[in-house]
């Protein structure tokens, strides 16, 4: 056995020896760190609890405040006999209109439900005078641009929908609500618009005699405004030959026609 070997070994047996003496030295460092600082940390508690519960508790809340009760959606009768039995005042009473809450019911109150008050203190209300009432406004026959300003500036909400009528398109039919009724603000208005008389598809009167067409035109509420005669041959003599406008167009009632009816020449 060589001698430079054997020294090798011996070495690299007491470096090994080191490491693992200093990593369990670094093992121990941390659990006592830990140790110590879970006791730091109990130590704060039992401190903090000694200290606020002992030497320094909370002053008990005054024995001479009373707290305050919710007094509102109540009448203002029934809010003061409220407040009395908790031995305070009903103070000054204000009034203000809101669009959902019944007339004469409180709506707020100062100081509010669940403060401390001493016994004698006022007590604020608020109380309701119901929603605005209006009555909604005639506007049949106006112009439907027109009567939603109207409407509008009286504190309606417009809503517009359309219809047929006899009334020129573009005006007001009538109202939902109707004319006249008192609803609470703010309210929903429809207006119903006209969108013109109904109207039809002119028929197909080629080939029909003169007055056959104008017995169909007659029931439809449709007017001949002209006839003109034309020179034909034949079977077409008597018979519309010609016609404006033309079959199928859209027609409003009284709207006019024009026909052409064949004719021999004199």
């Amino acid at each position: 056995m060589k001698l430079g070997g054997s020294l090798a070994r011996k070495r690299g047996k007491a470096r090994g020896k080191r490491s693992r003496v200093g990593i369990a030295s670094l093992g121990e460092k941390r659990r006592l760190t830990a140790v110590l600082l879970a006791m730091a940390l109990v130590g704060w508690g039992v401190g903090y609890l000694v200290s606020t519960r002992v030497f320094f508790p909370a002053a008990p809340p005054p024995a001479d405040v009373v707290e305050v009760p919710d007094v509102r959606g109540m009448g203002v009768a029934a809010a003061s006999e409220r407040l009395s039995g908790s031995n305070l005042l009903l103070g000054p009473v204000d009034s203000l209109r809101h669009p959902s809450v019944a007339r004469d019911l409180v709506l707020g109150q100062s100081p509010l439900p669940g403060q401390l008050a001493q016994p004698g203190t006022e007590v604020r209300v608020t109380r309701s005078l119901g929603a605005q009432m209006r009555a909604i406004p005639d506007v049949g026959g106006v112009n439907a641009d027109r009567a939603r300003i109207i409407l509008e500036s009286s504190g309606f909400v417009v809503f517009i929908d359309s219809m047929e009528s006899e009334i020129s398109r573009g005006r007001v039919v009538y109202t939902v609500p109707e004319a006249d009724a008192t609803v609470a603000l703010p309210a929903e208005i429809r207006l119903l618009v006209s969108e013109g008389p109904p109207r039809v598809p002119m028929p197909l009167l080629l080939g029909l005699d003169e007055a056959e067409a104008h017995s169909v035109l007659d029931s439809l509420g449709l007017v001949v405004s002209e006839v003109e005669e034309v020179f034909r041959f034949g079977r077409d003599q008597g018979v519309v030959v010609e016609q404006e406008p033309p079959a199928d167009t859209p027609m409003e009632r009284g709207a006019t026609v024009r026909l052409a009816v064949g004719r021999r020449g004199g």
